[in-house]
């Protein structure tokens, strides 16, 4: 009651601006998670995605699965300096050999590497040929990448030159 006796009613202006504050900021928050959640599933699956790629590949070669190989090679394939690039499959196919079985014996190398993760890709490292025990000096690497339709070779060098 005021001052007159009648009823006061007093009216309050809904909290329009601290609700939509807290309604935005939970839908941040909630946004923020969701990235979050995405990026380590992202980051795992990529991993194991490798894994996976990394299996068939190594085995393709092994085994001396050229098809595969192709199929599993991102084009044009970076070579060592002063070296050609490989710019299709039927070129892969046609230099199998000096990609493979060049510096490097891919087949026996692959058969025990252990894949090293650098800067987002993958990379293998094998000795010489000619010594195939030599696991400190083992400049051939094998390179790996994430492209658009997935794990692919990408790149083939020797640390040395």
């Amino acid at each position: 009651m005021n001052a007159l006796g009648e009823n006061e009613v007093q009216i309050e202006a809904p909290k329009v601006c601290g609700s939509f504050v807290s309604v935005c900021v939970t839908r941040a928050r909630i946004w923020l998670i969701g990235i979050a959640i995405v990026l380590v599933v992202q980051t795992a699956s990529a991993q194991t995605d490798f894994s996976a790629f990394w299996k068939k590949f190594s085995s393709a070669v092994t085994t001396g699965d050229k098809a595969t190989v192709s199929e599993m090679t991102k084009f044009p394939l970076s070579m060592p300096y002063l070296v050609k690039a490989v710019k299709t499959k039927s070129d892969l196919l046609r230099r199998y050999d000096e990609i493979f079985k060049g510096e490097a014996n891919a087949a026996q190398c692959f058969r025990n590497a252990k894949p090293q993760k650098e800067a987002g890709r993958y990379e293998i490292y094998c000795p010489f040929k000619e010594k195939p025990n030599d696991k400190e000096n083992a400049p051939i690497r094998f390179i790996f990448e994430l492209t658009k339709s997935g794990w692919k070779f990408t790149g083939l060098d020797n640390v040395n030159e």
